[in-house]
């Protein structure tokens, strides 16, 4: 990308433009240029690793920071915080702009012909987070084990000591969450033994609501004390914002472990949470073997002939058939040329069939349930059938994302979630550009090699 002038004058005005574009980069303290963001945030991605690992590469790495433009006497070094604070800088609409222009470049490297149609294939795949298995009550102790520790941390800072036993509050609400998991793990066959112990089990969830209402209690009246002596540094206010944001988790969960246990209702899906640190999560069932429900968010990408990402969305509470055109419009928007798609039956909705017509050339999208004779013919033809034994190439593409970063999400938040797959967009087609070159090179390597093989040997003259 760097040796190639037109990209890398595109990448850096890009750059130049939507990165803090009111600040002058030519004053003030030196800190990381555009170029070595940019590289740091693709690495990261593309060799799946956190902040700590990539902050010991671009220190030590002698080929990381060749590509970052140190020489081998340039000891520039780059602090931890630094990179977390830049590579933030980039937002997901900025890296989509950056990625049509590597894919526009990839198509040169992959020699594509100019007007030649692209055609793509369409799916989605589950983006996990960085969360443990959720219940009720393990979600209701970490609500309540955060009220009580940023509680407890901000009266030390104020000299009130009411929180003073404060791990052992801790250890008092998790020693009660145990003993309600644990009575429910008996395994007694006989009606008056499962009664007897269903009982037991009521009264334990019980007796931790309790516990956890007290606490959560103490702790409301904590707040108004501190907010009675008045504020003293501008972030008492955030502090109390997000301590009283676990009270409103801490709170939904006690009543829902009541009605759900003690009173027997079925809690609706939409009335759960399944992270409290990551609320965007999704109980997703996909009906995968051996993988009964992972719990993330859903990416939908759509993938050329070329293997290079066309465009993806994230997909919040939406499913399969609720993005279809839209992902093909987006696409279109970007990259004209498109102009046959395939997809799985997960998408297919007879409003979809009839408007991706008005877009495509060919829709490979099989419909479900018996097929009319109409519906037979179409997917029945030539070029119907070659689209759908193509489609399950998209799957290399999923398979790379998630070698190459998207295994699970590592930063925090709904808006770090957009932007970490984003990246991981950016840095897989990058990643293809590199193999489409390397493909080449090896390529010329073995003409070269037959050519030698072919010529006549010399021979010596008389």
């Amino acid at each position: 990308m760097y040796t190639d002038l037109p990209l890398r004058e595109a990448l850096f005005q890009l750059l130049d433009v939507k990165i803090a574009p009111t600040v002058n980069k030519g004053n003030g303290r030196p800190g990381m240029t555009l170029w070595s963001i940019f590289v740091c945030g693709v690495m990261r991605l593309d060799l799946n690793i956190d902040y700590d690992r990539l902050h010991d590469l671009v220190n030590n790495h002698a080929t990381l920071r060749a590509m970052l433009g140190h020489g081998a006497f340039n000891n520039e070094a780059y602090h931890y915080q630094t990179l977390k604070d830049n590579v933030k800088l980039f937002t997901p609409e900025l890296l989509d702009d950056i990625n049509q222009r590597i894919v526009a470049s990839g198509h040169l490297v992959a020699k594509k012909k100019s007007g030649e149609a692209l055609r793509g294939r369409c799916d989605s795949f589950v983006v996990e987070t960085d969360v443990h298995y959720p219940t009720d009550i393990n979600l209701l102790f970490d609500a309540m084990r955060k009220v009580i520790t940023l509680t407890a941390q901000w009266c030390e800072e104020r000299g009130l000591t009411d929180w003073r036993q404060h791990a052992y509050n801790v250890g008092h609400v998790k020693r009660t969450m145990r003993s309600a998991q644990n009575k429910k793990r008996s395994k007694a066959k006989s009606e008056a033994q499962q009664a007897k112990n269903g009982a037991l089990v009521i009264n334990a969830h019980n007796a931790y609501l309790d516990v956890a209402r007290r606490y959560l209690d103490k702790a409301k009246g904590t707040l108004t004390q501190l907010e009675q002596r008045g504020f003293v540094s501008e972030l008492d206010v955030p502090r109390r914002l997000e301590i009283e944001g676990f009270m409103a988790h801490a709170e939904r969960q006690i009543d829902q472990v009541r009605r759900r246990v003690i009173l027997g209702e079925v809690i609706a899906h939409d009335e759960k949470v399944f992270s409290i640190f990551e609320p965007h999560t999704e109980w997703i069932s996909k009906g995968k073997a051996g993988v009964p429900v992972e719990l993330g968010v859903k990416v939908c990408l759509l993938e050329d002939q070329y293997q290079f990402i066309l465009h993806h969305q994230v997909m919040q509470r939406q499913t399969d058939e609720q993005v279809t055109v839209a992902m093909v419009t987006q696409a279109k928007q970007r990259f004209p040329q498109l102009a046959a798609c395939s997809f799985d039956k997960g998408f297919h909705s007879t409003a979809n069939q009839i408007a991706l017509r008005e877009h495509l050339t060919l829709v490979a999208l099989p419909r479900k349930g018996a097929l009319s004779k109409a519906a037979q013919e179409v997917e029945q033809s030539v070029d119907f059938v070659k689209a759908r034994r193509a489609h399950s190439a998209v799957e290399s593409a999923i398979n790379a994302l998630e070698v190459h970063g998207l295994n699970v999400c590592r930063d925090h938040g709904i808006t770090g979630f957009k932007r970490y797959v984003a990246w991981a967009v950016v840095a897989r087609n990058i990643h293809r550009i590199g193999a489409l070159l390397w493909q080449q090179e090896q390529q010329r390597a073995l003409r070269k090699r037959n050519r030698g093989a072919q010529d006549p040997p010399l021979t010596r003259a008389a």
